[in-house]
């Protein structure tokens, strides 16, 4: 190593916690090889280094990218970048210093980083360049985390109590003391466990110390910014999930161009986007006959979400005493009934026959939702449709917007069962009620007087009784209405729309279907495991999103 720059290459560091095992280290220029000697790891940082910028004193942007595996680290990626200096040294470039300024920057300045502004304890906070340039790029301090170094090395007679207390340079987070391992150390091999031991007792043992030993040292550093990162990242799953979301996007587009080799000519093309689709289809419509799952749960709307959604709609409010004799004096106008209030019956009836279009309604939803999640299903199980992302989406969205039609049509037909209950009353029913022997109200008597509670009742329960035996009906009705519409109907005819349209384009649109390069095969593997990478942190965010 050089004395005056030691740090030449970024050194990104990721930190893997295992929970038993050896610590062992990985390069990702030397990805088949392990590192169980350390000194080994410092020898190929040094030699990555010279590779990279040859044996000067130069300084590269091309980072080293290491990962440790150790029960002793938390989960944590760390940038090591070249130190700040001030002048440049025998063999270095006269913009040596405005270079790694500018490299330094070009990573503290993204938003999602978390600063480390390292300073040493035996000298003047107030020339750190660490310090300045955080200052500069986190105005605020919401990442920056200010680290105290060589705090055993201050004089006699000094400390850095108010720097750590905050009171000497306070910044949002609270500094952190570290002693760090001397060359001495180094040279000795004295590893990593025996140095922290030792940190611990120093800050223990200090008298200046003592009282903060508790946030103080390496091992609650590592903590600290493990803690701050998780909350970063949560509060921050909204934009991470977008960029993964369209980075995935991005990555299927490009492997739309890849899959295997297909015929050249437009019926060729065509032929085997057909068979293609046959196959979704075959898949889509096994779900709904129960050769494979999902296809049940629709029956689980007719069973059970409609009949539970009917039960809810307490249909005594709208029948209370109040509000018959309310619906009842309505419907007489200026002339009281003389036999009885038969339309304040129908209103009564329509009143409450109308709430039941928001539980047909949701039947109709649910149907389509699960419809929606077999497409999904099938798309995912159409292995065909894997190797040509364009198709899959292509016939995945005319799925969707089928199934939209087919709902509206069962929407329409099914509300419109229950608009014709509400518009024909069943007569036979009311001519076999009881007869009534009174008259139900006095015409002489003020409105609020004419209806005596006895014969609201009675009104009230006919209606009830009426409203009851409609709701069965119905029960058994929506229920075919909705598999006629949705069911029957995307069995019969999901992709017909897109078969017409299919046939219609000429070769070159089929060919953005079903696109060939034999030039990218290498490239379609890479592209692959990245895709395969972006997914599987899409479900992990996912799964941190949920646990929030």
């Amino acid at each position: 190593m050089f004395a005056g720059i030691v740090t030449r290459r970024p050194l990104v560091l990721q930190l893997h916690r295992i929970n038993e095992g050896k610590e062992y280290a990985e390069f990702m220029h030397l990805p088949k090889k392990r590192f169980t000697d350390f000194a080994a790891v410092r020898q190929e940082i040094s030699d990555e280094t010279d590779r990279e910028t040859g044996r000067s004193k130069q300084i590269s942007t091309v980072p080293i990218h290491l990962s440790i595996y150790s029960p002793n680290v938390v989960n944590l990626t760390l940038i090591d970048l070249p130190g700040l200096t001030k002048v440049a040294i025998e063999g270095q470039s006269e913009t040596i210093v405005q270079d790694i300024e500018n490299m330094v920057r070009s990573y503290i300045e993204k938003p999602n980083c978390i600063i480390l502004a390292i300073s040493p304890a035996n000298q003047d906070l107030a020339t750190s360049d660490a310090i300045k340039i955080a200052r500069e790029v986190d105005p605020k301090g919401d990442r920056t985390f200010g680290v105290l170094t060589k705090i055993d090395l201050m004089d006699q007679g000094t400390d850095a109590v108010d720097i750590l207390e905050g009171k000497a340079y306070k910044l949002q987070f609270p500094w952190i003391g570290v002693v760090n391992r001397s060359q001495a150390d180094i040279n000795k091999s004295v590893d990593m466990i025996a140095a922290r031991r030792r940190e611990r007792d120093y800050f223990q043992n200090s008298p200046e110390y003592s009282h903060l030993a508790h946030r103080m040292g390496s091992e609650h550093l590592g903590k600290v910014l493990s803690k701050h990162l998780e909350t970063v990242i949560k509060s921050r799953i909204p934009g991470l999930q977008s960029l993964i979301n369209k980075t995935i996007m991005e990555l299927e587009g490009e492997l739309n161009h890849l899959g295997k080799p297909i015929a050249t000519d437009a019926g060729g093309k065509l032929y085997t986007t057909m068979e293609i689709c046959r196959a979704f289809d075959q898949n889509f419509r096994e779900h709904l006959d129960g050769v494979r799952a999902g296809g049940e749960k629709i029956y689980g709307v007719f069973d059970n979400q409609l009949p539970a959604a009917l039960k809810r709609l307490h249909f005594d409010k709208h029948l209370s005493i109040e509000n018959i004799r309310k619906l009842i004096t309505e419907a007489d106008g200026y002339q009281p009934h003389l036999i009885a209030p038969e339309q304040g019956y129908r209103r009564l009836i329509e009143s409450c026959l109308v709430s039941i279009r928001g539980p047909a309604e949701a039947a109709v939803d649910g149907v389509h939702a699960i419809l929606k999640g077999i497409v999904q299903k099938a798309l995912s199980e159409t292995q065909e449709l894997k190797q040509y992302p364009t198709l899959r989406v292509e016939v995945g969205n005319a799925a969707i917007e089928s199934l939209e039609r087919m709902r509206e049509e069962s929407k329409r037909a099914t509300l419109q069962l229950v608009d014709m209950e509400c518009g024909y009353l069943t007569v036979e029913f009311f001519r076999k009620l009881p007869q009534d022997g009174e008259k139900g109200g006095n015409p002489t008597h003020s409105l609020l007087d004419r209806y005596n509670d006895s014969y609201l009742r009675r009104v009230g329960s006919n209606v009830l009784q009426y409203v009851n035996m409609t709701c069965a009906n119905l029960r058994n009705s929506i229920p075919k209405s909705i598999v006629y519409c949705q069911v029957r109907e995307a069995k019969r005819s999901l992709l017909d729309y897109f078969f017409t349209e299919l046939g219609r384009k000429e070769a070159r649109q089929l060919s953005k279907l079903l696109d060939e390069d034999p030039a990218v095969v290498q490239r379609r593997t890479n592209l692959a495991k990245r895709l395969e990478l972006y997914r599987s942190a899409q479900h992990e965010i996912e799964a941190v999103a949920w646990s929030k």
